[in-house]
């Protein structure tokens, strides 16, 4: 993972409430491991037709949504089944966040794990973002943990500390803890001081 930055992006707009997880990346494409061309599945059965061609009436479909970095979708956004593959199909066609008045807690989780920002914002600034012109940019900033629209306003989004932490640092669960063996080192030296000491008495 590499450490999040701040950036500035277009929005893709998805109005579609209680979007679940098979519709963002159907059952069908869970048997790879590998994050490596899952946004070409990526909302597939609203993206192309049956004969296999581009749906131009879907979003990413539109030249705006392919530069978009951020997809500002309905309420209640992820929901479902878990599913890892659902923020990989998002990471890899190139969104680092997803804005949306709530998220499922389980793909919550599995977005923050995997470098994708779930923006919870309320519903006025959320009817705002959709109003917003197709050229409009919004500015993302995890260390304030705010977004800025184009006139300079900032809309605060909440996120736990350890999350913010892992992304700003560029690490996962496990790197973090690596990044603590100096202090776990040190704790267990104390700890086997500690009972050798209780053991001599």
């Amino acid at each position: 993972m590499k450490p999040f930055t701040p950036f500035k992006s277009t929005l893709a707009p998805l109005p579609i409430n209680n979007i679940d997880t098979d519709q963002i990346i159907p059952a069908r494409f869970l048997k790879t491991t590998s994050k490596e061309g899952l946004d070409k599945s990526l909302f597939c059965d609203w993206r192309y037709n049956a004969d296999g061609s581009d749906n131009p009436n879907f979003i990413l479909n539109t030249p705006r949504a392919k530069k978009a970095k951020i997809l500002l979708a309905g309420d209640n956004f992820g929901c479902g089944s878990s599913r890892e593959h659902a923020p990989w199909a998002l990471t890899q066609f190139g969104f680092r966040a997803v804005i949306s008045t709530s998220f499922a807690d389980i793909f919550r989780g599995n977005a923050l794990k995997n470098s994708l920002v779930p923006i919870i914002v309320p519903h006025a600034v959320h009817e705002r973002l959709f109003a917003l012109p197709e050229d409009a940019e919004i500015a993302v900033d995890l260390a304030s943990q705010s977004i800025q629209f184009p006139d300079g306003q900032r809309v605060e989004f909440p996120i736990d500390s350890f999350s913010k932490t892992c992304l700003l640092e560029g690490v996962d669960e496990l790197g973090w803890i690596i990044k603590q063996d100096p202090d776990i080192a040190a704790y267990e030296s104390r700890r086997v001081q500690a009972f050798d000491t209780r053991s001599l008495q």
